[in-house]
């Protein structure tokens, strides 16, 4: 008797197999994916840099989807368009002079929120130094984010990084009244003036939000995002190597793949309209820029009530151990992957801890914020920071992705959030004292 019932238990679960294999092959496919993937990867996208008709154009394709969907709108807005302003600071003059020494513009980069500048040594500013063996992305950081005037004295042998430096945006949400200055090639500054001229204004930015409100449990939240801003246009000489006339960033893995599985999900959990949990859609502007965007989402959240959050970065490609596999930042930190695992027993696919720990990716990109705050919140990728030939790249284009292999990974996200959007399952919490 027993094994007849325990018989008729495993061919119902093969049926149900089955019934959900075939739903999910239909809502989630190849077709689809290719679709969403080549409009914003279109090269009249202009590569969806912040700031740029680009972004604004891509902005408007996934409202559209949202809206075609049939999703709400997020906390009570007439629309999906999540909008917020940033200060933008443009350099107009500045005139600098070291120990008696003119400083060439060449060799200074600002970052200055205030119209007037007018320091000397006797001012409240204090001199560092970048010294050679340094980390220079570590001493960077810790000086680019100080809340005091400097002035950085960075060594000779740096000097390769200060094109990089001198690329970034000066762009903050909070801007403060103080001066940061980086002069390379002086290792001295005894007597110094400074005078610096800046254009300051407010631009508008926004993510796009769109909102599956949950049946039994509508206040307890699963997000789903992705960023859709890229890098813009670049110069010719950046570009492919085929083809030196390409100067369009398309960011098709980064992170137009993202946001296109956020596009799909969205469709397959309103197809399947059994979510208990309230499930909110999102991909975020200026992520490129410090993830702006991510910061402000996340300040208009309890972050109590934020039970997960996959953040989907770059999975066009292949991971390092082939198809069907995927890895997960920050593993350790909570239960989230073993439970997305086990929810995909049986099956091909596999998640694994991220395999470039040093590279810290748990903290570089959207999902900080909310992790940060307690969120078990992770991101998803399969890229091979180590050896990823398209990264950052005007060569990143939809013909370089692995559209099949990104619908597997798609699929497999969506069975393995199941259990967490249907309330079965809770993650653990991140431990914010264990932190950087």
């Amino acid at each position: 008797m027993k094994k007849k019932a325990l018989g008729f238990l495993v061919l119902s679960l093969s049926i149900q197999f089955t019934v959900v294999g075939q739903s999910i092959d239909k809502l989630i496919t190849p077709k689809e994916a290719t679709r969403i993937e080549t409009v914003l990867s279109a090269d009249d996208m202009q590569g969806r840099r912040t700031f740029t008709p680009g972004i604004d154009k891509a902005s408007a394709f996934i409202e559209s989807e949202f809206k075609g969907i049939g999703l709400q709108p997020f906390n009570g807005a007439t629309n999906f368009r999540q909008e917020f302003s940033m200060t933008v600071s443009k350099a107009v003059s500045s005139k600098i002079t070291i120990n008696g020494e003119e400083i060439f513009n060449n060799q200074v980069v600002t970052f200055s929120y205030q119209p007037e500048v007018s320091l000397t040594e006797k001012s409240d500013i204090t001199v560092v130094s970048i010294n050679k063996g340094d980390n220079i992305g570590k001493k960077f950081n810790e000086y680019y984010n100080s809340t005091k005037s400097l002035l950085i004295l960075v060594d000779e042998s740096f000097k390769n990084v200060l094109p990089n430096i001198q690329q970034i945006d000066r762009i903050t949400a909070n801007p403060g009244e103080n001066t940061i200055l980086f002069v390379f090639g002086v290792s001295d500054a005894t007597t110094f003036t400074i005078d610096l001229k800046n254009t300051i204004t407010k631009k508008p930015l926004n993510n796009v939000v769109g909102v599956l409100p949950g049946k039994s449990k509508p206040n307890e939240y699963v997000i789903f995002s992705g960023h859709y801003d890229h890098l813009g246009i670049g110069s010719p000489q950046e570009g492919v190597p085929h083809d030196a006339t390409d100067s369009i960033y398309n960011g098709a893995n980064d992170d137009a793949a993202g946001s296109t599985a956020v596009i799909m999900l969205a469709k397959y959990f309103k197809k399947k309209n059994n979510n208990e949990r309230t499930i909110i859609f999102t991909t975020f502007v200026a992520e490129e820029l410090g993830g702006y965007g991510a910061k402000y989402f996340s300040k208009q959240l309890a972050p109590e009530q934020v039970i997960a959050m996959f953040n989907l970065e770059m999975i066009g490609t292949e991971s390092k151990w082939g198809k069907n596999s995927a890895y997960i930042t920050g593993f350790e930190k909570t239960n989230m992957g073993a439970i997305l695992q086990k929810n995909l027993e049986g099956s091909a696919f596999k998640f694994y801890p991220d395999p470039y720990p040093e590279q810290e990716l748990f903290y570089r990109s959207d999902n900080a914020t909310l992790a940060k705050l307690g969120v078990p919140a992770h991101t998803i990728s399969t890229s091979k920071m180590d050896n990823e030939a398209n990264y950052h790249k005007a060569s990143d284009e939809i013909g370089t992705l692995d559209i099949n292999n990104m619908t597997e990974i798609i699929k497999a996200i969506a069975i393995s959030s199941s259990s967490i959007i249907s309330g079965k399952d809770t993650p653990s919490r991140v431990d914010t004292a264990q932190l950087r």
